[in-house]
């Protein structure tokens, strides 16, 4: 790690991410396949304590490094909003989908204690229509997307350096996923984070694949519009991160006009070049670039005649 106080690198950064995230599916779809193989009562505050409990547990370790998002819908909204800079957003989301991945892969290997267990049987892989509770893929869409706007709205006011209680956001955020997943297991599975579904579902058979982009497009758009609509709403804590926020085009550059009295002076506009010529506004005429302007001489004409070739 990195010296005492010193800013974590990106790499350091990534690092935090990934095991976040891999503990979060662990512990969170781990306590679903746990609960149905021994045939306990899995209930929906259990799963949803168990998934709250994770991400309290992994923000107040790892946010001080990285920020705890372990979501890629969270890592959009934070750069969008103005606290993370877009060159970072592809190690944070890169490091979140890998550590997903092996929570899923370690909970199927462990899973396999169970005499004829079946990764198609269940990853607690999130699903919609006949492929779960019959829930329409509509509504699954818009359920997904307000909670995850939700959720992620509680994330950023919660880290908002105007805060005055910050040591309790780990406490809100867990709370926050957790009251999402009382409300999205029964009709989905709750996912709120494309790297809560992507991991289970890759491992999960065909039909759990056919079905990841309701789990991936849908937590992406809620996030994108609490990350644009807090700091429209709510301001800006600090000064935005640089390389943050919405990327706009930078303002095309208006050169200054000549002060009075300077109008027909040199150096007040960029040379006018053209064949090999270049126009003399002093003299108001085109002469070679490779000829010096000829000397004025008392009685001139003022050079008001132009001559081009």
């Amino acid at each position: 790690m990195s010296e005492l106080g010193a800013t974590p690198t990106t790499a350091q950064k990534a690092a935090a991410e990934a095991i976040g995230t891999f503990v979060l599916v662990l512990l969170g779809c781990g306590s679903i396949v746990y609960a149905r193989e021994v045939g306990a009562i899995s209930t929906t505050t259990t799963i949803a304590l168990a998934f709250g409990l994770a991400m309290v547990v992994m923000v107040h370790a790892f946010g001080r490094v990285s920020g705890g998002h372990f979501n890629p819908a969270t890592t959009l909204a934070t750069a969008l909003s103005g606290r993370l800079a877009w060159r970072e957003v592809p190690a944070y989301v890169g490091a979140q989908l890998a550590g997903a991945v092996a929570g899923a892969a370690v909970l199927l290997g462990l899973a396999q204690g169970f005499a004829g267990f079946e990764a198609g049987s269940g990853l607690a892989q999130n699903s919609f229509g006949d492929q779960g509770s019959g829930y329409a893929a509509w509504a699954a869409f818009t359920l997904e997307m307000l909670l995850t706007a939700v959720v992620v709205g509680v994330v950023l006011a919660a880290t908002d350096a105007r805060q005055e209680h910050r040591a309790l956001a780990p406490v809100v955020i867990g709370l926050s996923l957790a009251a999402g997943y009382f409300v999205a297991l029964p009709a989905t599975g709750a996912s709120l984070n494309p790297a809560r579904s992507i991991g289970p579902g890759l491992l999960s058979g065909t039909d759990a694949v056919l079905q990841l982009w309701l789990f991936v497009l849908a937590p992406l758009l809620g996030a994108a519009v609490a990350g644009l609509a807090y700091p429209m709403v709510f301001g800006h804590g600090a000064e935005p991160v640089a390389g943050s926020g919405v990327p706009r085009r930078a303002p095309r550059a208006v050169e200054p006009a000549p002060e009075a009295g300077q109008a027909g002076q040199a150096g007040q506009q960029a040379p006018i070049i053209q064949d090999g010529w270049q126009w003399d506004p002093v003299a108001h005429q085109w002469r070679p670039l490779d000829q010096a302007p000829p000397a004025r001489r008392a009685g001139d004409d003022d050079g008001r005649t132009q001559i081009r070739p």
